[in-house]
């Protein structure tokens, strides 16, 4: 009897959002000001890495986002079909993805991208191929 009480408590409560949601399993937070990325994956923080996002003019979006669609293999419609390979789309035409520019990475570069290591890229894509792209956040901070 008690535990069908506390059930029906924590139905009601998800019903009326008086429950928080549940944090994503894979995050990966870029920090715009430090060029860095830091990968979470459920709570804990499984590296640290440079990118490379909007140059002068080139803005990366700020905010909290889910992807939208993923490509193991992509080149760019705008950017003279350049190389994106494990690209993770999270608003409009704006995607994390590998890079073959490595010497850029840790300082701004890109037309609003954020640009990986092609290896980082890889396990990042892999990570929210497995984890899902509903359970996984980006989150873009000055």
């Amino acid at each position: 009897m008690l535990r069908t009480l506390a059930l029906a408590v924590v139905v009601l409560a998800g019903l009326f959002g008086l429950v928080a949601p549940a944090s994503a399993a894979v995050e990966a937070r870029i920090h715009i000001a430090t060029q860095r990325m830091e990968v979470i994956v459920d709570g804990a923080t499984t590296g640290v890495y440079a990118v490379s996002t909007g140059k002068r003019g080139h803005r990366t979006p700020m905010g909290v986002f889910t992807p939208q669609r993923m490509h193991e293999k992509y080149r760019s419609h705008t950017y003279h079909n350049a190389r994106m390979p494990n690209s993770i789309f999270f608003v409009g035409g704006v995607a994390l993805h590998g890079t073959d520019d490595l010497r850029h990475l840790g300082r701004p570069a890109s037309h609003g991208c954020v640009r990986l290591h092609p290896q980082v890229a890889a396990g990042l894509f892999d990570l929210v191929k497995s984890h899902g792209m509903k359970t996984t956040r980006i989150v873009v901070t000055d």
